[in-house]
């Protein structure tokens, strides 16, 4: 099993006396990962748990905490090298938040931690954490990470995070290679085991199981959603509004739910790495905040298994989630009629076209440049060999 990208970085920070958290929604390989950095560690004195299970977060299940020490000191049967405690799923036991705490600042333990929900876990560790934990967020494989698990490319490739270094280094007859696996990653997406499954029906069966435990478990686990049918019932209203303003007024009358409950869902399902949400753009601190956001998902595989939507809608939505590992997101929008569909880090523009031509990228250029943005791109899923215009299997 090849290494997430992020391993390295993770690594890096494994004798540093701050906790290790790790994010992410079910099967993004968040278990896997830990795994690897537990057999990386080396140390008698390292133990897993797995919070599924009800015997494991006994252990930890006493008023005092120096107990809990001594009996995983025990468990060990060492006591003068370093403990290296790994634990899986640790929104299953909230409490175990402040054992944290204390065993980090009286014995230095080091943990190593995975969570299903950063919308839980943004709760789960409170304030006394600051300055105590590294916090790592799991997403499903971009596409370069895809190419580098089919082994099309090389970790090296697949590791450069510099959005010039990638389009400098663009390479139009490799690109025209890669895009049958394109098309695979855009009606499959990003889930690790999905990428590894060579069968379509299967990876269908997979994206189905991965969208079923989001209902079954994090649903139940994290949220007190007395009617998960209206959940269920706004997932599929957002489908085809993909790539669009979100008109929270008109999805209120739609369900017939209220305003506030509909703002409280969207804020579940971003925190829960099911959506993703664009602001627009501002030069300013505070003014993304406010007016309507544009929405899609978080991986094109869930988007597809969920719903229907249009070509030109998929390709977006793939390219959002490309972009967004190169930095922050946004999109401008002049009453309603000028758009530009993607701003990275408020310095490039791109415009998002199954086949671009000449005018789109005159249009672009003349309204990135009114906003001050110097770079701008025509990212079409056609491959054409011009200034200005790159492939989305480029990213």
């Amino acid at each position: 099993m090849k290494k997430r990208l992020i391993f390295d970085e993770i690594n890096k920070q494994i004798n540093h006396k701050n906790a290790i958290v790790i994010v992410g929604s079910r099967q993004v390989g968040k278990t896997t990962l830990m795994r690897q950095i537990f057999d990386e560690v080396e140390s008698h004195s390292k133990l897993w748990f797995d919070f599924d299970n009800p015997l494991d977060q006994k252990i930890f299940e006493d008023i005092e905490y120096k107990n809990i020490y001594e009996r995983l000191l025990k468990m060990v049967n060492n006591n003068k090298e370093r403990l290296f405690i790994f634990i899986d799923e640790i929104q299953n036991y909230p409490e175990i938040t402040k054992i944290i705490k204390y065993l980090i600042d009286h014995y230095g333990v080091k943990f190593i931690v995975t969570g299903s929900s950063n919308f839980y876990l943004k709760n789960l560790f409170p304030e006394s954490l600051s300055g105590r934990k590294f916090l790592y967020q799991l997403s499903p494989l971009g596409f370069r990470e895809y190419l580098y698990f089919k082994d099309k490319i090389s970790k090296e490739e697949a590791m450069i995070n510099d959005i010039n270094s990638v389009i400098k280094n663009y390479d139009y007859f490799l690109s025209k290679k890669l895009e049958s696996d394109y098309e695979d990653y855009l009606k499959f997406g990003g889930f690790p085991e999905v990428v590894l499954t060579n069968d379509n029906e299967t990876k269908k069966q997979i994206l189905k199981n991965i969208f079923t435990s989001f209902f079954e478990k994090d649903i139940q686990i994290m949220t007190d959603y007395k009617n998960i049918r209206e959940l269920r019932d706004l997932i599929l209203l957002l489908v085809p509004r993909v790539g669009s303003l979100i008109d929270v007024t008109r999805i209120s009358s739609e369900l017939g739910v209220s305003r506030v409950k509909i703002y409280s869902y969207l804020e579940f399902l971003e925190k829960t790495f099911m959506i993703r949400l664009l602001s627009k753009f501002s030069k300013g601190i505070d003014r993304s905040v406010a007016g309507g956001k544009k929405i899609y998902f978080s991986d094109t595989g869930i988007l597809t298994i969920i719903g229907h939507v249009n070509d030109s809608q998929l390709l977006e939505n793939a390219v959002v989630n490309q972009l967004a590992l190169f930095g922050e997101l946004s999109f401008c929008n002049k009453k309603n009629k000028a758009e530009i569909d993607i701003i990275l880090n408020k310095k490039i523009s791109f415009e998002v076209k199954i086949s671009g031509i000449e005018k789109d990228y005159e249009r672009l250029g003349q309204l990135s440049q009114s906003l001050g943005i110097k770079d701008f791109y025509i990212i079409s899923k056609k491959n054409i060999n011009k200034s200005g215009f790159l492939p989305a299997v480029l990213f």
